[in-house]
């Protein structure tokens, strides 16, 4: 094949066999991510058949690194990282440290330098943002409390492995040239802060107008240029002037993108892009994975997927329950992080770059992500089970969360709260759902209470004039009763979670018999399982907006 065809014939082959692939995963129910990895395999030099352009390839995957950093970029803002810091700040930068100890350790035995080993347990405490999105979306998480703490949790992973990106290779240089190894990481560190403090000042004003200008214009294509433009041109600027990463540079400019007032069409723009050469990353990745790695390094992939686990997602789980939260999310949380991915391959091939890990490395860090994003699904699987065992004990959840939540509830209820308040409603779970029937509610004039678990839904609800209670209601009838169930007309469940919803309409029956409740239901099987419970009226999301679109055609046709 003539050089002239070798970028088209990487490419072509890439997309082709990454479809394919992708496609049997998803109909294994695994991620696609496993299958553009295989395809990357399959069309890599150690399998038969067609073998891409490696170089060619790396260079597509940096573009992937850096419009996937600027995608994580523009859906994190200031306020998710202030967010972050009671629960997932302290959380994750332990988990961090758990698992980077326990990589070191195990990469220590083998032989390798403690820096390197360092280095490669870094990259055994990150979990994929790619395959946590796409495994909490399905499930309908994503606006749980599980969902955001998940997120929030991903948020500190992904921060300090920027920062790590910045000061790593500081710390090595510093250390070959015999220097100040704390002179170096300051410099570097200094060139960093200067760089964000400049987008974040004069870039946070330039970047928004130039794109709302553009807008103006009326051209979709000038303004998917400007939106790539400033992605890969800040990513290059950064690293030419400043001497960062291009993950750094692209993760501030899509910071600085997602402030402004166009940033929903900007994601809307660069998705595709991003899309595309993210799958491109995850195939060169895989072109450097030699499938004999499988066999002849199977016990010490074993190994790493047990830091994997246990250092990432059974240490996380413990840390959310330690952290007074609910099992439940400890559960989703500890699931969800039970991998490694895209910010992994990027940290261990700094470190073969530097010459610090050797190439081994990649081939065990790559073949350990692959088996752990394909068991990630069954993780999954464990923690709904698990779940299913505690909803038909009621009684030992509750145990549980009176170890977890209970000085958590307890000691954050407003000391000034109404208990014998009557005549009012109580809507339990504050969210999208729960908020808009507040709304509702507070437009007539009419009394209510609100409960949530998410402190700062509380605090904004009490800003807001709202009479709110901080606590978990899942089987505590402390908290009903502090709500003022006895004088309640009515109770209101918005949370999406069946388990807790049963458990509350239990603590709630407990208590008072012949009060009326209102369920928000996901499923025909959990209605029904409600109606037994004796609940008055079950709202399944789809089947009212279906009912209400129906209603709005029948009204136009019939007159």
């Amino acid at each position: 094949m003539s050089h002239d065809t070798t970028l088209i014939a990487t490419i072509a082959a890439a997309f082709i066999l990454a479809f394919i692939m992708g496609l049997i995963a998803t109909r294994l129910r695994l991620t696609p991510v496993v299958g553009y990895l295989v395809a990357g395999i399959a069309m890599g030099p150690f399998s038969p058949g067609f073998t891409g352009d490696a170089a060619i390839a790396g260079q597509l995957a940096e573009i992937g690194v850096i419009l996937l950093m600027f995608g994580v970029g523009m859906h994190y803002s200031l306020r998710d990282i202030l967010a972050a810091r009671r629960v997932a700040l302290p959380g994750a930068l332990i988990q961090i440290a758990v698992a980077t100890a326990l990589g070191a350790f195990l990469a220590h035995q083998w032989g390798w330098e403690w820096v390197g080993s360092v280095v490669f347990g870094l990259s055994l405490s990150v979990a994929s943002t790619v395959v946590v999105m796409r495994a909490l979306e399905p499930r309908g998480l994503l606006d749980t409390q599980d969902g955001r703490l998940t997120i929030n949790w991903l948020v500190v992973e992904d921060l300090a492995m920027v920062f790590a990106l910045v000061l790593v290779p500081a710390f090595v240089s510093g250390k070959a040239a015999g220097a100040g190894v704390g002179a170096a990481m300051a410099m570097t560190f200094a060139k960093a802060i200067a760089f964000i403090a400049i987008m974040l000042v004069v870039g946070a004003r330039v970047v928004p107008a130039l794109l709302v200008a553009v807008a103006r214009s009326g051209s979709r294509e000038l303004f998917t240029l400007a939106v790539l433009g400033i992605a890969l041109g800040v990513a290059l600027g950064a690293a030419q002037l400043f001497g960062v990463s291009f993950a750094l540079g692209a993760f501030v400019a899509g910071l600085v993108v997602g402030e402004s007032d166009v940033s929903h069409q900007a994601a809307a723009d660069a998705l595709p892009f991003q899309d595309a050469f993210a799958v491109l990353f995850f195939v060169s990745v895989g072109m450097l994975v030699n499938p004999g790695v499988f066999v002849d390094e199977w016990l010490r992939i074993v190994a790493i997927l047990a830091v994997i686990l246990i250092g990432q997602g059974l240490t996380a789980a413990a840390l959310v329950v330690l952290l007074q939260q609910p099992l439940r999310v400890a559960l989703t949380l500890g699931a969800s992080v039970s991998q490694i991915g895209e910010f992994s391959f990027i940290i261990v091939a700094l470190g073969i770059s530097l010459g610090v890990l050797p190439a081994e490395a990649r081939g065990l860090i790559l073949a350990s992500a692959i088996a752990a994003i394909t068991l990630n699904p069954f993780v999954f699987v464990l923690t709904e089970r698990i779940e299913r065992f505690i909803d038909r004990r009621p009684g030992l959840l509750r145990r549980v969360q009176r170890w977890s939540v209970a000085m958590n509830t307890t000691m954050e209820m407003s000391p000034d709260a109404d208990t014998a308040r009557a005549g009012h409603a109580i809507v339990v779970g504050f969210g999208r759902v729960g908020g808009t029937v507040g709304e509702v509610l507070k437009g007539e004039g009419l009394p209510f209470v609100a409960v949530d678990r998410d402190r700062a839904r509380v605090e904004q609800a009490r800003s807001d004039g709202i009479h709110a209670i901080f606590g978990d209601a899942t089987g505590r009838g402390d908290i009903l009763k502090h709500a003022g169930i006895a004088g309640a007309r009515v109770l209101i469940l918005t949370v999406p979670e069946p388990i807790r919803a049963r458990l509350i309409v239990s603590a709630a029956r407990a208590l008072r018999n012949d009060i009326p409740i209102v369920v928000r239901v996901m499923s025909d099987a959990d209605a029904e399982a409600f109606r037994r419970m004796g609940v008055d009226r079950l709202l399944l999301g789809e089947r009212e907006v279906a009912f209400g679109m129906a209603r709005y055609a029948l009204g136009i046709l019939r007159h």
